[in-house]
């Protein structure tokens, strides 16, 4: 796997990405800790970015009583809108799915098809040049089942978008995957120094995730110092399958 060197991966200009740009992400917050930087870095450039949140996000605190389901799913979409406002981009160009946490769609779940008729109905007028995505073999189940409704979406496109792959569980050494099956995908950094404190801005947006905020809840999730340091890096790392 790429992570277990990342610092030895080799740095790529922004401006190597062309387009209209779509970040993908399964909960809210994962397009601010995969991408944040890159997506500072492109509105910067004035690059449109598009945000597109495939969960609710409702089950990071399922028990908590001072934050039932709506007013989670509430919290966590203005937490988003939020982040992403202090990485550039506008409340118009968020957009979000609303799929139940934990249960994105799989191959083999029922109701697959009608969301990937809703994802590629959405993507049709849009027609981003580069999309972003999770990392095909995220251990999270959400995350790799992003990627495949994405790819599902897309199979019709005349083109085919440029698609880029960020890690987000696979940081953590516990769940950490294997690449074995993946010879043709290799890994990158982008050197988002410039951006790092807007990134970081953007991630303590998310006080949900990130703080005691919600704490009524003994399941409730919250990101370690140890998994956020793995975002506070100079540089993002990104995944791309070669041609």
């Amino acid at each position: 796997m790429p992570l277990l060197n990342a610092a030895a991966l080799p740095l790529r200009s922004v401006q190597t990405i062309t387009g209209s740009v779509l970040v993908v992400a399964p909960h809210p917050d994962d397009e601010t800790l995969g991408c944040g930087g890159a997506i500072a870095l492109l509105r910067t450039l004035g690059y449109p970015v598009q945000i597109l949140v495939m969960s609710d996000g409702t089950m990071s605190h399922p028990r908590s009583l001072k934050y039932p389901t709506p007013r989670l799913q509430a919290l966590r979409e203005a937490e988003t809108l939020e982040a992403m406002s202090i990485l550039g981009v506008s409340e118009a160009a968020v957009t979000f799915l609303r799929l139940q946490d934990g249960s994105i769609p799989t191959s083999t779940s029922p109701g697959r098809q009608e969301v990937v008729a809703r994802c590629r109905t959405w993507l049709e007028p849009l027609q981003p040049a580069t999309i972003f995505l999770p990392w095909r073999a995220d251990p999270h189940p959400d995350h790799r089942a992003t990627w495949t409704l994405m790819r599902a979406a897309l199979a019709d496109f005349n083109e085919a978008p440029r698609m880029i792959e960020y890690p987000i569980w696979d940081w953590d050494p516990e769940q950490q995957g294997a690449l074995a099956n993946f010879t043709q995908v290799m890994g990158w950094r982008l050197d988002i120094r410039s951006m790092l404190e807007t990134k970081q801005a953007a991630i303590a947006a998310y006080r949900s995730q990130t703080t005691n905020l919600i704490d009524d809840d003994p399941d409730g999730f919250q990101l370690t110092p140890e998994m956020l340091a793995n975002f506070a890096r100079p540089w993002e790392v990104y995944l791309e399958e070669m041609p």
